[in-house]
């Protein structure tokens, strides 16, 4: 049997074997619980149609109702223009593609590709024919994207043609993979086949496919799979159900959360190979949104011009890309646009309010992982709070927002796990529940270090929260500096350096220090054109920090190194400097 049946066998089924949600009276295990008793006792059932929800039900709707609506995909040769009512048929046709190819019922399908029309046409096609969409990271390490391949016995990997140069030497390591399928985007050669698997090309296997009926009754079926950046060992495998992706989905559609819509265009820069999107391809589906794929030019220029040239009205990415997109804003109509959700890592307050300043929009700060699907908080203002002054709202933008509906949330002390309390102040581990958040890892023994006994999902985030229920991260768990026993925020002080108006980036991380155990070093990337020393950087964070937060030294670098999501990559900074030899500050 499929290592894939735990994630079909239906939530109640693993719920009652599992030892970790099984005996506990917290809110989330009541909840779980509760359709159990329901099915136990006649009185209490409700007389509503019992219908699955199940991913053919966005697409048929995208299909019925918005055929003309509109998806745009930026190649290497130019934008190409397709309608819903054609990406449909052409997703209906690659379904018959996976029957042509002999793929398995419940086959694992990888992509290798950029967010593009016929990313799209797999994000559907996989999960609506029973089988099981896999997107592969283009920028894990090699033997990560073998290791994730192999874990997740990937049948066929559909790949961009421009993006076949790194896959092509990976394929002799895959050892399930029985097919290849090249999707022409314009760009790059094709070597002859190897390794005695098949390769093919889109086009042709479309052009002989029958198009197929999209049929998925089990709302517990595996529809899709994604693996975590891996920081730390091999990546870990999050598998989402269908049921999970349409409550997302749903979530994500709310007006306050992005409030996605058919009146919408969508340009979601955010890669279809990280964490769904962000729900962005599914929500735009089932929406029926105007869809802009930026394809494989994510520069600062492109992504302007495809803003202002296709009247974006939602635009999401990383607080990388939006630091460089920010200065190519200058002077084009922006008028569109309503939203730039940004998530990945903690946004900057003062790259939030360059926004605001440049585009009367402050960036809409979102927050979420691999294992929540990923959308968990929106930091969207309250009405009663839109009284205030600017500054404490441009505060709280800069936070993480409120949990999403569907979502709970606690916060709670290492030390005894009792709850933190909601003053804004005190810290402890953000841990999340819901329905759409993850019970466990695919096949992984290391799933009981990240949940807890009564099936939290502990995600590895010091945070705080205000009295008004206003999460803010202040690091990871990993990244805090620990200096004497007491907790210094990286995250916190990155911020405060990267308002320097001279400071392009900044990291934080802890060095060894023979009195405190660890002091804070500032690794800083000085802006184009300027000139920047250690006394400037300490004398702008005067006042701005708790004195004993100062760091011990300041170096500056030519650029923070990055993860295959976008993230600052601490691990690497702390393999760098591990033999840095602090000033003597007795």
């Amino acid at each position: 049997m499929s290592r894939l049946g735990l994630d079909r066998a239906g939530a109640s089924t693993w719920r009652s074997s599992h030892p970790a949600a099984t005996g506990s009276e917290s809110y989330a295990a009541g909840r779980c619980h509760s359709r159990v008793a329901e099915e136990e006792d006649p009185i209490v059932q409700g007389l509503m149609q019992d219908t699955p929800l199940t991913l053919p039900h966005f697409f048929h709707r995208a299909e019925r109702l918005f055929p003309d609506k509109e998806i745009v995909t930026a190649t290497a040769v130019g934008r190409e223009r397709r309608t819903y009512g054609e990406w449909a048929e052409r997703t209906r046709r690659l379904g018959g593609v996976f029957d042509d190819l002999g793929l398995s019922e419940d086959a694992r399908i990888g992509t290798f590709g950029w967010n593009t029309a016929r990313h799209l046409e797999l994000y559907f096609a996989a999960p609506c024919t029973g089988r099981v969409l896999h997107t592969l990271n283009i920028r894990l390490f090699p033997e990560q994207v073998t290791y994730i391949v192999n874990h997740a016995e990937d049948e066929v990997i559909f790949v961009d043609r421009s993006l076949v140069g790194l896959l092509w030497p990976l394929l002799d390591t895959f050892e399930t993979v029985r097919h290849v399928v090249v999707m022409d985007d314009g760009k790059g050669d094709v070597p002859s086949p190897d390794g005695g698997r098949a390769v093919h090309a889109s086009a042709a296997l479309l052009g002989a496919a029958a198009p197929v009926a999209f049929d998925v009754r089990d709302e517990n079926r595996a529809a899709s799979m994604c693996y975590t950046s891996g920081t730390t060992g091999n990546p870990k495998g999050v598998v989402y159900s269908h049921r999970s992706t349409w409550l997302h989905t749903v979530g994500v559609m709310t007006a306050d959360s992005l409030g996605v819509s058919e009146q919408d265009v969508i340009l979601p820069v955010v890669p279809m190979f990280h964490a769904n999107a962000w729900g962005l391809a599914h929500a735009s589906v089932a929406a029926g949104a105007g869809l802009v794929m930026p394809g494989p030019d994510l520069s600062p220029p492109a992504i302007a011009e495809l803003i202002e040239s296709e009247k974006v009205t939602v635009a999401a990415g990383v607080p990388t890309i939006w630091m460089g997109v920010l200065p190519e804003l200058a002077g084009r109509d922006l008028s569109a646009l309503r939203a730039i959700p940004c998530g990945g890592s903690a946004v900057p307050r003062s790259l939030s309010e360059g926004y605001r300043e440049a585009t009367g929009l402050p960036i809409l700060q979102a927050w979420g992982m691999t294992e929540t699907s990923p959308v968990a908080s929106i930091g969207k203002i309250k009405s009663t709070l839109a009284d205030q002054d600017e500054d404490t709202l441009a505060d709280l933008r800069s936070t993480q927002g409120l949990v999403s509906i569907g979502v709970d949330f606690r916060i709670v002390t290492q030390e005894t796990t009792d709850e933190v309390p909601w003053d804004g102040e005190s810290r402890g581990e953000l841990q999340v529940s819901g329905p759409w958040i993850a019970a466990t890892y695919y096949d992984d023994e290391r799933a009981g270090e990240s949940f807890t006994e009564d099936g939290w999902l502990r995600t590895g985030d010091v945070a705080t929260v205000t009295a008004e229920g206003y999460i803010r991260l202040v690091d990871r768990t990993k990244d805090v500096v620990k200096s004497g026993g007491e907790w210094i925020s990286s995250v916190e002080l990155e911020n405060e350096i990267m308002g320097h108006h001279k400071v392009a980036e900044a990291a934080v991380i802890g060095v060894n220090h023979p009195k405190w155990g660890e002091r804070p070093l500032a690794c800083v990337v000085i802006a184009p054109g300027e000139t920047l020393t250690k006394d400037e950087v300490l004398g702008y964070l005067d006042g701005r920090i708790a004195k004993w937060w100062t760091p011990d030294d300041v170096v500056f670098i030519d650029e923070v190194p990055k993860t295959s999501v976008g993230k600052f990559s601490k691990k690497d900074l702390r393999t760098r400097f591990a033999d840095h030899v602090l000033p003597d500050t007795e």
